[in-house]
C-alpha cells in the first residue's frame, strides 16, 4: 500500500516544515513495525519549494491470516488460497488507516513541540493514493471528500488495460488537493474515510470504536452530509454501535450550530423594534446576557454553570464580575470548547483568573457528578436545539441530579416572530431549532418541571415586551426550596 502527502512552500515558509509536522526527518528513511507488516516513511523530494512524504506499508499476508486465526465458517480451518492471494497487501484500506494513526499519531493530534505554531496553520496539500478500493465508485469518493474542502480527482482503474470492454474495477486512483486545511485535519479525514470506502475492516469492531470515531471526527463528521453512511461503514454495519454514534453526533451537531443566523436576527429585531431610537440599538443577544447576569447577581450565586456554553460568550461576561468565583462552561462539542478557550485567552490568562474558569466536555442528556453542588446554572438558548423526546433526560440531569439552587432558562418566544419583517412566516429563527414555544407552552413546561423537582419558578421578559405578542426572548428562573411559586413579572 502506498500514499504520498505533498506540500509547497517558499524561503520564508519552507515546504520542509512538513517534516516537523510529521515528526519524521526528510533526510532519513525510517521503518516501523506494525501488527501486519512494516511501515516505511521516506521523502522522494524535500526542499523549500516542494516536499513529499511517502508512507509505504508492506503487509505480511501470512500474519494477516494468522491474526484472524485462519478460521472459516463453522470454526474449521480454511486453507483457501484466497486468504493469502488478495488485494489486502496492495490496496489502501483500514490497514493503511491504522498505519497512518500509528506512524503519524502526533501529527494527527496536531502536536508539534518543536514548532507549536505549525499544526494550526493551513497549508497547500496534495494527497495521492494509487490504488484505493471504492465501493460506490468515484461519485461516492467525491461525496465523502468534497464537503470537507477537498478538490477530488478519482480515476477508475480498468479491470484489464488489454481488454477495455471488461470495464472498470472497483479501484480508483485518488488525488486530493486542498489549500485551507491543516495536516492534522487531512490525516483525520483519511483515517476515517479510507476504511469507509473499502467498506471492510481487518479487525473486530468493539464498542470503543464509537469513542475513537467521535474523537477523530471532531469538528467535521457531525455535520457531514454522508454522516449516516460513514458511521455505518466505519462501524462495520453494527446497528447498535451505529445508532449510538449517530445519537452522540447529533448532539454534537446541535451544539456546533452556527449562531450567526440567530445573531443576525437578534440585530434585526433590535433595529426594527427601536427604529425611531436615535441611539444604536442593543442586540438581543447582549440583552439576554445582561438579563442573565442580573438574575445571577440577585440570587447571590458565586459558583455558576453555563450549560451548553458554546463559544464562551456568557463565560466571558461572567469572568468580568469578581462576584462569580467559579465558572464552569459545559458543552458537548470539543470544537466549540476550543473556540471558547481561544476567546477567553486561557493560555495567556493569569493564574488567579484562570483558576476561576473551567471548560468541560459533556452531554446535557446524561447525569454528570461533576455538575453537582453549584449555586446556579444557565441554559441560554439551549433547550430548543433538542428534540422534544430528549427534553426529559436534560430535565433530570439538571433539575434532578445536579440540582443547583437557581436555574435560569431562556428560549425564543415564537409569538414574537410575526414582528420580524426579516423572518419568513412559518420559519424558525434558526435552522437547528427543533421547536419554538409560545409563552403558554413554555410556562406549562417550566411549571411542570418546577413542581416535579421541588423548585419555584418566575417568568421574566427579555427584550421589548410587546403588549400583544410578548417579548422576543422568554426567561424562566427556577429557585430551589421556595414553598410557593414566585409571581410572574
Amino acid at each position: 500500500m502506498f500514499l504520498t502527502i505533498s506540500t509547497t512552500g517558499s524561503a520564508q515558509r519552507p515546504a520542509t516544515d512538513l517534516g516537523h509536522l510529521l515528526h519524521k526527518h526528510p533526510e532519513k528513511a525510517q521503518a516501523f513495525s506494525t501488527s501486519y507488516g512494516t511501515a516505511h516513511v521516506l521523502y522522494p523530494e524535500a526542499d523549500a519549494e516542494r516536499c513529499t512524504a511517502a508512507l509505504l506499508l508492506e503487509v505480511d499476508a501470512v500474519a494477516l491470516v494468522r491474526r484472524r486465526k485462519g478460521k472459516g465458517r463453522g470454526g474449521a480451518p480454511d486453507a483457501a488460497l484466497a486468504q493469502y492471494v488478495n488485494d489486502r497487501p496492495y490496496a489502501a484500506s483500514s490497514l493503511l488507516a491504522v498505519a497512518l494513526g500509528s506512524v503519524f499519531s502526533s501529527a494527527m493530534r496536531g502536536v508539534c513541540t518543536a514548532r507549536p505554531e505549525l499544526p494550526g496553520t493551513p497549508r497547500p496539500l496534495r494527497i495521492e493514493v494509487p490504488a484505493l478500493p471504492a465501493r460506490g465508485g468515484a461519485d461516492l469518493v467525491r461525496r465523502l471528500f468534497e464537503p470537507l474542502g477537498w478538490t477530488v480527482t478519482a480515476e477508475p482503474v480498468p479491470l484489464d488495460t488489454e481488454f477495455p470492454e471488461w470495464g472498470d474495477s472497483r479501484y480508483i486512483r485518488l488525488t486530493l488537493l486542498a489549500a485551507g486545511l491543516t495536516l492534522a485535519e487531512a490525516l483525520r479525514h483519511l483515517y476515517v474515510l479510507l476504511p469507509v470506502l473499502d467498506d471492510a475492516k481487518h479487525y473486530w469492531v468493539s464498542p470503543d470504536e464509537v469513542d475513537k470515531l467521535l474523537r477523530v471526527g471532531d469538528g467535521w463528521l457531525a455535520a457531514h452530509p454522508e454522516r449516516e453512511l460513514i458511521t455505518r461503514r466505519y462501524l462495520s454495519h453494527r446497528w447498535s454501535l451505529t445508532r449510538q454514534a449517530n445519537e452522540r453526533l447529533e448532539l454534537v451537531r446541535l451544539a456546533e450550530a452556527d449562531d450567526s443566523e440567530v445573531e443576525d436576527l437578534d440585530n434585526a429585531v433590535a433595529q426594527e423594534a427601536e427604529a425611531d431610537d436615535e441611539e444604536k440599538p442593543t442586540p438581543l443577544a447582549v440583552r439576554r446576557r445582561e438579563a442573565i447576569l442580573g438574575v445571577l447577581r440577585a440570587s447571590g450565586a458565586a459558583r455558576v454553570l453555563d450549560l451548553g456554553c458554546g463559544q464562551g460568550q456568557l463565560v466571558q461576561a461572567l469572568l468580568k464580575d469578581p462576584a462569580f468565583t467559579e465558572i464552569v462552561g459545559v458543552d458537548v462539542s470539543m470544537r466549540a470548547l476550543t473556540i471558547a478557550s481561544r476567546r477567553l485567552k486561557l493560555d495567556r490568562m493569569g493564574e488567579r483568573q484562570a483558576s476561576r474558569v473551567t471548560l468541560l466536555q459533556g452531554s446535557l442528556a446524561y447525569t454528570d457528578k461533576r455538575l453537582k453542588g453549584y449555586d446556579a446554572a444557565v441554559l441560554s438558548e439551549v433547550i430548543e436545539h433538542l428534540d422534544l423526546p430528549r427534553l426529559p433526560a436534560l430535565e433530570y440531569a439538571v433539575f434532578g441530579s445536579a440540582r443547583p439552587r437557581t436555574v435560569c432558562v431562556t428560549t425564543p418566544n415564537v409569538e414574537y416572530n410575526v414582528r420580524w419583517e426579516s423572518l419568513p412566516a412559518g420559519h424558525a429563527r434558526h435552522g437547528d431549532h427543533r421547536f419554538e414555544w409560545t409563552r403558554e407552552e413554555f410556562r406549562g413546561w417550566a411549571r411542570t418541571v418546577a413542581e416535579r423537582h421541588g423548585y419555584a419558578v418566575e417568568f421574566l421578559p427579555v427584550g421589548p415586551d410587546d403588549p400583544e405578542v410578548g417579548p422576543p426572548t422568554q426567561m424562566a428562573v427556577f429557585r430551589l426550596g421556595t414553598p410557593k411559586e414566585a409571581k410572574a413579572a
